[in-house]
């Protein structure tokens, strides 16, 4: 996938270019979304069923993590279900990814850490096959720290409007998630709302 090219600047600036780039993107539904996931009954910590979602969504994928993200609050995401490849016995995986850290469940947001903060603000799924092909990702912290080269990932919007959060499955190569993967990802975000929203209703 071909990036589209861009002027950047060189010098001081190019550093505070950069911060800019990486900073969290506004969010006006952090209140409704707060109020929203505690009807939901959607809190932090980790859910069996949630973990064996992100494992069937990184399986129908082929990506090596996958997760269940809510954005708690201002300051959080959580995920609440988590999938590594790493833990998996039944996966086939190289040595390069059982030596890699194993994504922890919360992530801070305060210096936009990850990609899904830009999909929760711009309410529509992301696929990037090569992050390294996209300046504006590509200096992510998150990008280095668990060594991410693709990322595919869809918001969570329940039947108010409001994001939830998004579901997300990322690799440490390059994938060719084409259409078949950004139908997929789409599919089981609304599926997944689907259940949520069922089973707050069964509980009320």
């Amino acid at each position: 996938m071909a990036a589209t090219p861009t002027n950047s600047p060189s010098g001081p600036e190019s550093g505070i270019a950069l911060r800019h780039l990486l900073l969290p993107p506004e969010d006006p539904q952090v209140r409704a979304r707060s109020e929203r996931l505690r009807e939901l009954g959607i809190v932090a910590r980790p859910d069996a069923e949630l973990d064996a979602f992100a494992r069937e969504l990184a399986h129908r994928t082929g990506g090596c993590y996958a997760g269940v993200n809510f954005f708690l609050d201002a300051d959080r995401q959580y995920f609440a279900g988590l999938y590594s490849a790493a833990q998996d016995t039944t996966a086939h995986v190289g040595p390069p990814l059982l030596e890699d850290p194993v994504p922890g469940r919360v992530m801070p947001r305060d210096i936009d850490m990850g990609i899904c903060p830009h999909v929760v603000k711009r309410r529509r799924a992301l696929v990037l096959e090569d992050i390294r092909d996209f300046p504006r990702f590509a200096g992510n912290p998150v990008v280095d720290a668990i060594g991410v080269h693709s990322y595919l990932g869809a918001p969570l919007i329940d039947s108010t409007g409001v994001v939830l959060g998004t579901i997300c499955v990322v690799d440490q190569d390059p994938q060719p998630w084409g259409r078949k993967g950004l139908e997929t990802i789409k599919a089981m975000a609304a599926e997944l709302v689907g259940r949520l929203e069922e089973s707050a209703h069964r509980r009320s």
